[in-house]
């Protein structure tokens, strides 16, 4: 296995994380500027809150996480490439078997509409890739995500890179010197997805 699941997890707590690029090959990055999703000042807009409370959605955790981690990593329109390959996914399955890997999930009338994968260790949730076959699904999953993070304890969510699409709910980037400040005060807290 190329990651196994000990150097991702030291990786993680230094601050680092793979992604395979075009040629096939993984990579290991340490964005500066970082994406954080500050939990404390979550941003959730009008409309979003508006579909929550229609509650169109079931939204649950770790039930389906190969399907979410397949659901990422299939080309969209757009986006024919993406950084999630075989190596990648049989990863982060074996991560999530030993209790590190995480998806959240948001259903309808009993199809996987939406949702979302990440890594979590100590006080870090370290967000990797959301997926959206419905409107507003993947942000349903997300804010789920927060909620579940702030009642566990979690100090940091990681969003790695910023996007217009997370700058929305609040999301600031800082520098990577500042980033593993953060990381060292999350690797001290003691909690569990």
């Amino acid at each position: 296995m190329r990651l196994p699941p000990d150097l991702l997890l030291s990786a993680y707590s230094q601050g680092w994380f793979p992604m395979a690029h075009e040629d096939g090959e993984l990579y290991w990055h340490e964005p500066d500027p970082r994406a954080i999703l500050p939990l404390a000042t979550f941003h959730v807009s009008r409309s979003l809150q508006r579909t929550l409370k229609k509650a169109q959605f079931d939204v649950r955790r770790d039930t389906a996480f190969t399907a979410v981690i397949h659901a990422c990593a299939a080309p969209q329109p757009g986006r024919e490439e993406t950084w999630i390959n075989t190596d990648i996914i049989q990863a982060y399955e074996l991560l999530h078997k030993l209790g590190y890997a995480h998806s959240v999930e948001t259903w309808q009338n009993g199809r996987l509409v939406g949702g979302l994968y990440g890594v979590s260790l100590q006080g870090l949730f370290a967000g990797e890739s959301m997926f959206s076959h419905e409107t507003d699904a993947s942000k349903v999953a997300l804010v789920h995500l927060v909620g579940h993070l702030r009642v566990r304890g979690f100090q940091l969510l990681d969003v790695q890179y910023m996007t217009p699409h997370l700058r929305r709910f609040g999301a600031v980037e800082i520098s990577a010197a500042a980033y593993r400040q953060r990381l060292a005060q999350a690797m001290q807290v003691a909690t569990v997805f």
